[in-house]
């Protein structure tokens, strides 16, 4: 495939990236209403493709505590995926599907990260859904982990076993709530060829 920078893909294929994300957030808002019984509403999403080594300024404070729950993707593609969230949407999303007071703030125990767990992975699921639509590309999640700690070391284990076989990130910023809105980032890194399988389902001569 010959090179291109950034700046040309992101001009040429910015509509498609947006329309993964925008699909991909509705997905997600509707499939997370439906599991908490609300009505729930969406921001547009800011949609990037970046080295993967930007990713932890890009999502904010590198010393933030964060939810992160990872998967792997297989089939047509290989890569790995994840989505992060803040502590305080993180509970709010727990008391939400646990019925609990609002106000309730105390650490998470292992029934509350097995439903963030849950959470996560279908939040995920919504925008490999989206992603997969658009490219025709068959794409199957693995099982997820969660794990709560700063964001930059949360980023680094999959940015050192991703830097091994792929550069690029897509990286998905959006909002969705009710009365609080939930901030995540949805950051998919395929591997070698599959960023070209991408591309190229995309409409990207080679």
């Amino acid at each position: 495939m010959s090179e291109m920078s950034f700046d040309e893909i992101n001009e040429k294929y910015f509509d498609v990236l947006k329309e993964i994300g925008n699909i991909g957030a509705g997905n997600a808002t509707t499939a997370i209403a439906n599991m908490l019984n609300l009505r729930m509403d969406m921001s547009v999403p800011n949609v990037e493709l970046m080295e993967v080594e930007s990713i932890g300024t890009a999502i904010g404070s590198e010393e933030q505590i964060v939810v992160g729950i990872m998967l792997g993707v297989e089939t047509d593609i290989n890569g790995s995926m994840m989505y992060l969230m803040d502590i305080p949407s993180a509970h709010h999303l727990v008391n939400r599907l646990m019925m609990r007071d609002p106000d309730y703030n105390e650490d998470f125990d292992e029934m509350d990260l097995s439903a963030l767990k849950e959470i996560g992975n279908i939040i995920s699921s919504a925008y490999l859904s989206a992603l997969s639509g658009l490219t025709k590309l068959t794409i199957t999640p693995t099982v997820p982990y969660i794990s709560i700690d700063m964001a930059a070391a949360i980023l680094s284990v999959p940015a050192i076993q991703f830097g091994m076989v792929g550069d690029k990130a897509l990286l998905i910023n959006t909002k969705i709530g009710d009365d609080m809105g939930i901030n995540g980032y949805f950051i998919l890194m395929p591997e070698g060829d599959s960023y070209e399988k991408i591309l190229v389902s995309l409409g990207l001569p080679v």
